[in-house]
């Protein structure tokens, strides 16, 4: 989220998190704080790619952030610093049909959610769904959320997607109108449907 009057409605939907995102890269960046008084129980999200602790910090103070998503390939190190900083720290993961998840074992005492997202060359924000069968392979104990691809067309299938850690979808460009820029109408048409 990025424009003031888009996120003001956004903060009437039942959400609990909102994303911002601080990669320079992403046609999502954002730079300026929006001007609004936020709901206390809306977690604000600063997502994140291969950012230094000390650039992380300096942005979670300026926007306020409660949770701090990591999209690149941070360090173990820099997830249990950020945690030590009261942050609530989440990991993403970009998964294919040849993904290992013994990789992320090491990152389970540090982070409080995964994000399990659509590899790509890029960091996220392709639009396409994976294999959500491939999460059968997931045992470990950190929560996540499921990202990448969910949409108004395809969220029937949420309905029949379990997993004993499921804890949550990361909505994105899906429903949107343009980058940063979400589709309120689309929006509440899937939470209401999601809470059904």
């Amino acid at each position: 989220m990025r424009e003031s009057h888009n996120i003001e409605k956004l903060l009437k939907l039942d959400i609990d998190m909102m994303g911002m995102i601080f990669y320079d890269k992403s046609p999502r960046y954002i730079v300026e704080v929006p001007q609004l008084s936020f709901n206390e129980n809306i977690n604000k999200v600063g997502v994140f790619v291969n950012s230094s602790f000390e650039d992380i910090m300096e942005i979670a103070r300026k926007f306020k952030l409660n949770n701090i998503q990591l999209h690149g390939n941070e360090s173990v190190e820099l997830c249990e610093r950020l945690k030590k900083e009261k942050l609530i720290v989440m990991k993403a993961f970009g998964i294919d049909d040849d993904f290992d998840f013994s990789q992320i074992k090491k990152f389970e005492n540090t982070c409080s959610l995964f994000v399990f997202d659509t590899k790509t060359k890029a960091y996220g924000g392709s639009g396409r769904k994976f294999n959500w069968n491939k999460l059968k392979e997931y045992q470990g104990d950190t929560p996540f959320l499921l990202s990448g691809g969910i949409s108004l067309e395809n969220s029937s299938e949420l309905v029949d997607f379990k997993h004993y850690k499921y804890a949550g979808v990361d909505l994105n460009s899906g429903f949107e109108i343009k980058p940063a820029l979400k589709d309120i109408g689309k929006l509440k048409s899937f939470i209401d449907e999601f809470h059904q």
